[in-house]
């Protein structure tokens, strides 16, 4: 076994050169081999050599519309107030796409015909050619049409074929095998007793092979055993192009990746500067390349855009795909470890003419973070990382126009917002209403800085004891400001199911274990009022300090037992099947420029607040008041 859990830190752009390099010592093959298939079978496929034009297109002149076949020369001196009758002999009647009769170069329009008495009535002279294709007007026999390395597109497909081919020949597209391993690890479909860990990985990966053009499987999942893993290595090498080893690339007792890659083949790295997606191992077998990926999805599903697409393409001689770049504002401050590239994944949407970028929860685990990404923002190693209202370079993973279609709301979290973006999504399939959870206060600085388009917020003044407005004049002085009620809802402690705690209060907290809401957060305000009116120490609150960004993160944390109890909404406690201790009702408003009430993005939302079908949806969640839902307060 190694001395040191990770050889080093490799920067990236090193690691491939030192991957490339160990294949090609190892054997590897540069390209995968090519087939010959018929051209309707060869989109998205890499031509293997340049496709010429045999033949050309047209294969000769003819009629670009439906009219007469004439001789130009035979028009001279035809005019508006001088038309010109051409006899049966002087004209060919033809169809677009008809050859062109022999002895006559031009076509008139049949709506500037005329038929008087067999014979044809123009009313302007016609240039030679008007109107005709001519031979190889599109493709000329001997002409280059695509280059190796090319991977043809339908349009591709349609130009060689009327160029003369009828069979191209491309590379066969590159085998990928992926091998879960794990004891913890069970198929998709199974029951998950504790502490085990669904098979997502191998469905992911699978796929994204499949995305990049290639053929792709998963083999049975493997326990934590170094014979039986490097078998199934060496099995899925002999008919694979490129073999992803999920998990065991870390430094833990159960991690034999690096291990069984070094003593198969060659290891050529184990650890690079990347974040999520440090271990990473990377190495040959059998004239084969091997990754080893990290058991976290967004580390294995990083890994994979960084490695393993370029080495795909690489195989099939093609550049690797390049996303887009825009420049984008950040939603809030970014800070990012030096030493390492840091990949953020952000949400994005377009608030007064500028692309903004939130970025999303950035644990390796959180699978939600790659479902509702819109963008991926590079920390370089060399920076500490950014300010809330910096430009960055965002890669995009989404269209343009779709994220100009976003509706950007920062702010509180709230179950109903969520609801509201299903519904506006599936009355119109172009919206997106994306949310980032960052507490009322941090939505309404964020507001304040043009980050989003709506503020959520319930933030209760201590000294008035209102809602949200007094802080409106206090952090946007001089603004028009609207705010728009979206509904009043239960706040109350989640409890385990029964309450066997026998929790009545929130001046029971010092008896018992606690899970909080970030700082900034309207829950979080709520709490400390009325713990100063109880006059309760935070300090003596075990837990006070534990912070998670949702309600629903409050409620999962006492569900798994972590915590005895947490101030959050009633439709989180139900969510996770546990009981709920009433405290407060509370308003939870929308904050908008006044300008904003008649932007067309956000007319579909105001509509929505006004539906029956959208207060039924809120009614189901429980909890919630829906009487003042769509008035507008200020």
């Amino acid at each position: 076994m190694h001395s040191s859990p990770f050889i080093s830190d490799v920067p990236v752009a090193d690691a491939l050169q030192a991957w490339y390099d160990a294949c090609a010592a190892a054997g590897c093959p540069d390209r995968v081999a090519a087939d010959l298939v018929p051209v309707s079978e060869a989109a998205g496929r890499v031509t293997a050599e340049p496709v010429w034009a045999t033949r050309s297109s047209p294969v000769s002149d003819v009629a670009a519309m439906d009219g007469i076949a004439v001789r130009a020369q035979d028009t001279h001196g035809a005019g508006p107030t001088s038309p010109l009758l051409l006899g049966p002999a002087s004209y060919v009647v033809v169809d677009t796409g008809d050859p062109m009769p022999d002895g006559f170069d031009a076509v008139v329009m049949r709506e500037q015909v005329h038929y008087v008495d067999g014979e044809a009535e123009i009313r302007s002279a016609v240039p030679p050619y008007q109107h005709v294709r001519s031979i190889g007007e599109d493709i000329s026999a001997g002409e280059l049409l695509l280059p190796e390395g090319h991977r043809l597109r339908p349009v591709d497909l349609a130009a060689a074929a009327a160029a003369g081919a009828t069979r191209l020949l491309v590379r066969r597209r590159p085998r990928v095998a992926v091998i879960p391993t794990g004891d913890e690890i069970v198929p998709v479909g199974s029951p998950v007793r504790r502490g085990e860990i669904l098979d997502t990985n191998s469905l992911m990966l699978v796929a994204q092979a499949q995305e990049a053009g290639c053929e792709a499987w998963a083999t049975e999942i493997q326990p934590d055993d170094v014979d039986r893993i490097g078998t199934a290595l060496r099995a899925a090498a002999e008919s694979a192009d490129l073999v992803i080893v999920i998990a065991g690339s870390s430094a833990g007792r159960d991690d034999y990746t690096a291990r069984i890659v070094g003593d198969l083949g060659t290891l050529a790295v184990h650890g690079v500067a990347v974040r999520p997606g440090h271990p990473v191992v990377l190495g040959a077998v059998d004239a084969t390349p091997v990754v080893g990926v990290p058991g976290y999805p967004v580390s294995a599903a990083l890994t994979f855009d960084i490695f393993v697409a370029p080495l795909l393409a690489a195989l099939e001689g093609a550049a690797a795909a390049q996303r887009p770049e825009v420049t984008a504002k950040l939603a809030r401050k970014l800070p990012s470890v030096v030493g390492m590239d840091d990949w953020v994944r952000v949400r994005l949407g377009s608030v007064g003419g500028q692309i903004v970028a939130s970025p999303l929860p950035r644990g390796a685990g959180v699978l939600t973070s790659l479902v509702r990404a819109d963008g991926l923002l590079l920390v370089p190693a060399g920076v500490e990382g950014h300010h809330a209202g910096e430009a960055v370079g965002v890669r995009l993973l989404r269209r343009l126009p779709e994220i100009e279609r976003t509706i950007v709301a920062i702010g509180s979290h709230d179950l109903v917002v969520d609801v509201a973006a299903t519904m506006l999504r599936g009355a119109d399939p172009t919206l997106t209403l994306a949310s980032s959870n960052v507490g009322s206060l941090g939505g309404l600085v964020a507001l304040r800085d043009g980050l989003c388009h709506l503020a959520g917020s319930h933030l209760l003044h201590p000294a008035t004891g209102e809602y949200t407005l007094p802080y409106l004049d206090e952090l946007m002085p001089g603004r028009e400001l609207a705010v728009v009620r979206l509904v009043h809802r239960d706040q109350g402690l989640i409890v385990a199911p029964g309450n066997p705690l026998g929790i009545t209060d929130l001046a029971d907290l010092p008896e018992h274990s606690y899970v909080n809401r970030q700082r900034g957060a309207g829950t979080r305000m709520l709490l400390d009022q009325k713990l100063r009116r109880l006059e309760i120490d935070p300090a003596t609150v075990r837990g006070y300090a534990r912070e998670e960004p949702t309600h629903l993160a409050v409620a999962a944390a006492v569900a798994a037992g972590r915590a005895d109890c947490g101030l959050g909404i009633l439709a989180a406690a139900r969510a996770f099947g546990l009981d709920f201790v009433p405290v407060a009702e509370e308003p939870y408003d929308l904050v908008v420029e006044a300008s904003s009430l008649d932007d067309p993005l956000l007319a579909p939302l105001w509509e929505l607040l006004q539906s029956a079908d959208f207060h039924g949806a809120i009614a189901k969640l429980g909890g919630y008041n829906t009487t003042e839902t769509g008035r507008r307060l200020r």
